[in-house]
């Protein structure tokens, strides 16, 4: 009876407001009649809704779209405020940023903006007078306006627009190549996982060999104010499973930091009171960086009686069966120089950032030196996590101290000799992401700088050497002009300049299948080795065009020997790997390596530990300062001006390919990126399951 009278109400309010819609004066109202199936008012009773439900339905969908409001209002106050703080807390950019170099290439990225703002001005005037669609005529021009524009439509079309598409159609075809050479290098991977190809040692240690049958080996840990990560990386190559009087491990401390040093001093006599043949060297004289400190310490008379030398930067973790995965691979062949192993990776999901970087280091690491070491024997030695014959290291040269990138050196100059280089992809070496876009800008311009320097170093050596064309053909296209100089090149070019300006000189086509279809193929094939990553395909795209600026800046520092080609950062590590990081942790709990190394200094018997928190308490308890990086912003600047004039010509790709390219540039030049969520992590390791499992996070918490 209830719904009866339900229905009954509504019918009658409903009926109400259909004679108001029937009135004559009330025919600008659409009318609409509702019928009723069946002619039974017990039928679909479920069905029926009251005036005053229809009430709250609509105030529900109110209350919906407010709240999604208030959402994107927060959202953009939090955006505003966060910008208004790194404005206000500005400090310079990186010294990389500030030299001459990069100095000049921000006064071209400044008048460019200047130039597409006047003609972004320019086209609305002309937009909203309908020139667009009937451009008017020299002859037929009534205005001084107008005339204006007539003669500008006439010298874009015949005097900058055929310029600039041939400036396109070069950058086209170098794209094109450069995806080619990503295609066979996946279509090379996947043969190596099809059939299983791997290198085989031809001995394994068992634990049965003598002592005799051990080689000597060498292992160096060069650092400088290391103080967060020192401890870990000294542990891990303190535990190795191998026989101590048959391995000497060289701490090669370049520290300038008083403090640092008497720490890192101190954690190696805390080893040599256990037995392992561990030394502490410290150079008055730091010249060459990392170069002049392993070149200082293959000086040493007693490196003469070692076979092998295996390098680790100070926040890498060998397992403590890296040197019986690796050695073994150099029996019976004397011409192997160099064994080099995968980095893995920490604190790989710490942020967006470190995501990023790790699809990149994966496609580098999976697909580049994997494919490379299989088919041509020749890959850069990743300055960390190998082992050289040592006898190689001498007959090429040695360490040179001519470029920041020695280990790229030191591996080309032993590839010409006739050495050969192999790639272990199944032995990995865990390491440490740089979590700051500070820090990553830093490494990525010494990365890219450095492989210039050496290629304008090399390259008359390349052409001598004795080894064969085809060898020297990819060193030479491949290795250097393809990867390291024409990716920056028209990765720049191509979508920080060629593409706003082509919006402004619409005469100068750039195809949709460039500007969207070919990125996206080629970030798909990027983010294969990592899939766990393809919802961050698009960030990752982006990002990648974002560090154009970086790498093409450093690619020309380093290809004309500009000053900021020869500055060395080292870069800023937060001791994840060494501070017992609880996501990592809950992944590599059954990890023997993890747990060995952890156990050796959990029972520290010094207050070193102690001491070293502390240390590090006061290092990363310091305000963070946030930059402005101007070049980005000033890109920002140009491609959001640049979507503005796509949308008014209706461009759809290209529209939202400018729009959201301009917002990653805006966000990183407000230095927006590679912020750590601490609350997560305090919520994570909260839970009372998690501190019963891993009584080591209370000390975790309390830092945090």
């Amino acid at each position: 009876m209830s719904s009866q009278a339900q229905n009954h109400e509504f019918q009658e309010w409903w009926n109400k407001q259909r004679g108001f819609l029937d009135k004559p004066d009330s025919t600008a109202f659409l009318t609409v009649e509702i019928r009723n199936p069946t002619s039974d008012p017990t039928v679909d009773k479920g069905h029926t809704r009251s005036a005053r439900q229809l009430s709250w339905l609509w105030l529900l969908k109110f209350q919906q779209l407010a709240t999604s409001l208030a959402w994107l209002t927060n959202g953009s106050v939090s955006l505003l405020r966060t910008a208004n703080r790194r404005i206000a807390t500005n400090t310079t950019d990186s010294p990389s940023d500030s030299s001459a170099s990069s100095r000049r290439l921000y006064r071209i990225i400044k008048l460019f903006l200047f130039l597409v703002i006047l003609l972004l001005c320019f086209e609305l005037v002309a937009y909203f007078k309908g020139w667009h669609f009937s451009p008017p005529s020299v002859e037929s021009a009534e205005a001084a306006v107008e005339r204006v524009y007539a003669k500008w439509l006439g010298i874009r079309a015949s005097y900058l627009a055929p310029p600039l598409q041939s400036l396109t159609n070069v950058c086209i075809v170098l794209f094109l190549i450069q995806s080619v050479d990503r295609v066979v290098l996946m279509l090379g991977c996947f043969w190596i996982k099809f059939w299983k190809l791997r290198p085989v040692a031809a001995v394994e240690y068992d634990g049965s060999e003598s002592v005799e049958d051990y080689p000597m080996v060498l292992v160096q840990i060069p650092m400088c104010n290391e103080r967060e990560v020192y401890q870990q990386s000294i542990a891990a190559c303190c535990v190795q499973d191998w026989p101590k009087e048959r391995m000497l491990i060289q701490v090669l401390d370049d520290s300038d930091e008083l403090d640092a040093q008497l720490l890192i001093k101190a954690e190696v006599q805390k080893w040599q009171q256990r037995g392992v043949h561990i030394l502490y060297r410290h150079r008055l004289i730091r010249t060459g960086y990392k170069a002049g400190n392993l070149k200082s310490a293959m000086s040493c008379d007693y490196v003469k009686d070692y076979e092998f030398v295996a390098i680790f930067d100070a926040d890498f973790q060998p397992g403590p069966d890296f040197l019986k995965k690796t050695i073994p691979h150099f029996k019976g062949k004397d011409d192997l120089a160099l064994v080099q192993t995968r980095w893995a990776f920490v604190n790989k999901d710490e942020n967006l950032l470190t995501r990023l970087q790790n699809i990149n280091l994966s496609f580098h690491f999976e697909v580049e030196q994997q494919v490379n070491g299989v088919f041509i024997n020749f890959f850069g030695f990743n300055g960390t996590a190998g082992v050289w014959r040592i006898k190689a290291l001498e007959e090429c040269g040695g360490w040179l101290e001519r470029t920041t990138v020695e280990d790229m050196d030191i591996a080309v100059r032993a590839h010409l000799c006739g050495w050969k280089f192999i790639y272990l992809n199944d032995v990995k070496c865990l390491c440490e992401l740089p979590e700051s876009y500070e820090a990553y800008k830093k490494q990525q311009h010494r990365w890219h700088s450095g492989p210039m320097q050496l290629f304008r170093l090399c390259f008359v050596d390349t052409l001598r050497a004795k080894v064969s064309f085809g060898k020297k053909a990819n060193l030479i296209f491949l290795f250097f002009l393809l990867r390291k100089l024409i990716l920056p090149f028209y990765s720049f070019t191509l979508f920080c300049i060629i593409l706003p300006l082509s919006m402004f000189l619409p005469e100068a086509e750039l195809p949709a299948w460039v500007v969207c279809y070919i990125p996206g193929l080629m970030s798909i094939l990027n983010i294969l080795p990592a899939p766990r990553s393809f919802p961050f395909i698009v960030p990752y795209l982006l990002f990648e065009n974002t560090m154009s600026v970086t790498k093409f800046n450093a690619m020309i520092s380093g290809l004309f020997q500009l000053g900021s080609s020869y500055e060395w950062v080292v870069t800023k590590k937060l001791g994840r790997s060494s501070e017992a990081d609880l996501v990592a942790f809950a992944e590599r709990e059954s990890d023997p390596l993890v747990e060995t190394t952890n156990l050796h200094r959990s029972c520290s018997e010094s207050g070193l530990d102690v001491l070293n928190k502390i240390e590090t308490t006061k290092k990363t308890g310091k305000k963070k300062r946030n930059s402005l990086y101007r070049k980005e912003l000033a890109l920002a600047l140009i491609l959001l001006t640049a979507s503005v004039r796509s949308l008014l010509s209706a461009q759809g790709i290209h529209f939202y390919f400018l729009l959201f390219q301009g917002i990653s540039f805006l966000v990183v030049g407000l230095d927006l990126i590679g912020e750590q969520d601490r609350c997560i992590i305090v919520a994570v390791i909260s839970t009372p399951e998690v501190i019963e499992s891993n009584p080591r996070v209370v000390d975790v918490t309390g830092t945090l």
